[in-house]
């Protein structure tokens, strides 16, 4: 692979054929906005603790027995 000169500057970046436009200067790269997840249910938050709950009786078993 040919390496290019580091004497001078980096060249100039030059657009993609088929890709996105190029940004315009101080511009960030757009980022599309996330999904936001739905509030838990109270089942949702009832089963975590009942789980919660679970795991750490069954560690006091374990470490009493």
């Amino acid at each position: 692979m040919r390496e290019r000169p580091t004497d001078g500057p980096c060249p100039g970046a030059h657009p993609v054929p088929g890709g996105p436009p190029p940004l315009p200067d101080g511009q960030g790269v757009p980022i599309p906005p996330r999904p936001t997840s739905p509030p838990v249910t109270r089942w949702q938050y009832a089963y975590g603790v009942l789980c919660a709950v679970v795991v750490l009786v069954l560690l006091v078993v374990g470490v009493v027995w």
